[in-house]
């Protein structure tokens, strides 16, 4: 049986792209929006990943954030794509510093 915090952090992250997604996609720039994203991305980098996941996740996630920084002006004429990638940044960024500052520290202790 999962722990609370497994369930927690597994729809932490999926509430976290549904809402990317849809807010994405309307374009909306609510910084309380964006805010809840920040925190759904510091839940799921807390409690979603594992050390054995960290890797796959830092991998993804640089890659996730170099196309969707640098590749926004490729993206002009699609304006809620870019929408939908800025959002996704919002999520992942704070995950990504989380997973990747813990793995830092493993690798220190170790």
């Amino acid at each position: 049986m999962k722990s609370n915090f497994s369930k927690i952090s597994g729809w932490a992250f999926l509430v976290g792209v549904l809402v990317a997604l849809v807010f994405g996609f309307m374009g909306s720039t609510n910084v309380n929006v964006w805010m809840g994203l920040v925190v759904l991305g510091i839940i799921v980098g807390l409690l979603n990943i594992s050390s054995a996941e960290s890797k796959n996740f830092l991998m993804s996630c640089a890659v996730l954030i170099v196309v969707s920084s640098l590749g926004r002006d490729a993206l002009t004429a699609l304006p809620w794509l870019i929408n939908v990638l800025n959002a996704l940044l919002v999520l992942f960024v704070p995950a990504t510093i989380v997973v990747a500052t813990r793995n830092a520290f493993n690798m220190a202790r170790s």
